[in-house]
């Protein structure tokens, strides 16, 4: 007969201080040196993702002038990125509702996630209104003025994402690239953090339901469903936190060829309920699929796993091997604006982990094991993850020792989500 437990069970042993809570990293690397975790050995797992995620928006409601100073707003701008605005008509008491979505820009290098970050990093913001009586006003706010401020997803936290190459001779623009995504088979890049997912932890979503509470971004949040796109075979979430407990280093802007993306970071706990959560969650890189698409049609051109593309979770850089090309690349292309050439140092709060810069360095001063992922008789070199395990590992600790602190309490589903 299967051992069982329950979320009240586990709450109760931790409250004693007896509950066992480790990292999926934690526990993946024990299974991976020939450790046998049994039900009895763990009480709580903490998975995490942190990743591009190009269905993430925010709303924000907010004060911008005194009452009855306009009628009604008909376009709303914060720092140049455009906020569609509404539902509500607030404008007669000054205030305005908005929705700004984590892919809108200003400009190919700063976007909405750029301004999410600006905004947790309690940067002060510009702000226009434009009237419909063709009024202008400009004015500035920050965070801490914006009394609602949450930020939300249409689809998070993929349980399978994908890699990509260009299989055409010709280059491409795409999200999926930061320079033109070259051909043929020359590149691949790819997404999703593999073995600390939480939907690769909780594939059947035994766990996680409406009402899971998670932390988004450092911040507490919930699932409130099922993300658009989601399936059976692909599940994501749909979610929800409060931005004023978020932390700038786990969100931001990442630009591509195609515009600027933006990226976000989920943590989520998975309670051992029962002995299949826990063999589920103890399933490694090797074991988990990564399928290749074409960057054009997305249609499947070969099947990889996680395991061939997480070799090195960090990038690093040696400045004494720069040749101070007279443009550089990596100050140029890189994402997230984290290496700043004159300086020659690397914003580790901004760098992402990307990888890109080590194939852009002419110097080599960038170094990373990103692998060389083997379709048939190629072989392609990984060139841009658009995940950041490090980050994900970090958060996915932040969890744990929160819930061991007292401070982060599970939460049971109010609903299940179909699986």
């Amino acid at each position: 007969m299967e051992k069982r437990r329950t979320v009240a069970e586990i709450t109760d042993k931790l409250e004693r201080g007896e509950g066992v809570v480790i990292t999926a990293d934690e526990l993946c690397n024990r299974v991976r040196s020939g450790e046998d975790i049994g039900f009895e050995d763990v009480d709580v797992v903490t998975s995490a993702t942190c990743g591009v995620m190009s269905g993430t928006f925010a709303v924000l409601s907010f004060k911008v002038a005194e009452r009855e100073e306009f009628e009604r707003a008909s376009k709303v701008l914060l720092n140049g990125v455009p906020a569609f605005v509404g539902p509500c008509p607030n404008e007669r008491l000054g205030i305005v509702d908005v929705m700004v979505y984590g892919t809108s820009h200003r400009d190919n290098r700063y976007g909405g996630g750029h301004l999410f970050r600006d905004l947790v990093s309690h940067e002060e913001i510009e702000v226009v209104v434009e009237t419909i009586d063709g009024r202008r006003i400009e004015t500035t706010t920050t965070l801490k003025e914006i009394p609602f401020a949450k930020l939300c997803s249409t689809r998070n936290a993929f349980r399978n994402y994908h890699a990509f190459v260009n299989p055409r001779d010709s280059e491409v623009a795409s999200i999926f690239s930061v320079s033109k995504f070259e051909g043929a088979f020359k590149e691949l890049s790819f997404s999703g953090c593999g073995e600390l997912n939480p939907l690769e932890k909780d594939p059947f979503m035994e766990t996680i339901g409406i009402g899971t509470k998670i932390l988004m971004n450092g911040a507490v949040g919930f699932v409130i469903g099922e993300g658009t796109r989601s399936s059976p075979e692909k599940p994501n979430l749909m979610g929800i936190a409060d931005m004023h407990g978020m932390l700038p280093e786990y969100l931001g802007g990442f630009r591509t060829s195609a515009g600027p993306e933006i990226w976000t970071s989920w943590a989520v706990p998975i309670p051992v309920l029962n002995e299949h959560v826990l063999e589920n969650a103890k399933k490694l890189d090797e074991e988990i699929k990564l399928e290749v698409l074409d960057v054009h049609n997305r249609l499947p051109v070969g099947e990889i796993t996680y395991a061939d593309v997480w070799r090195d979770f960090s990038v690093r850089y040696d400045r004494s091997d720069c040749i101070e090309c007279e443009e550089c690349q990596v100050e140029s292309l890189c994402p997230t604006d984290a290496f700043d050439a004159e300086a020659k140092e690397v914003n580790e709060d901004l760098c992402c982990n990307c990888g890109a810069c080590v194939h852009l360095c002419k110097g080599g001063a960038f170094s990373c094991n990103l692998g060389v992922v083997s379709l048939g008789e190629k072989e392609i070199p990984v060139t841009l993850r658009q995940s950041d395990r490090r980050r994900a590992s970090k958060l996915a600790e932040m969890l744990k020792k929160k819930i061991l602190d007292g401070v982060f309490t599970l939460s049971e589903p109010v609903s299940n989500l179909d699986a």
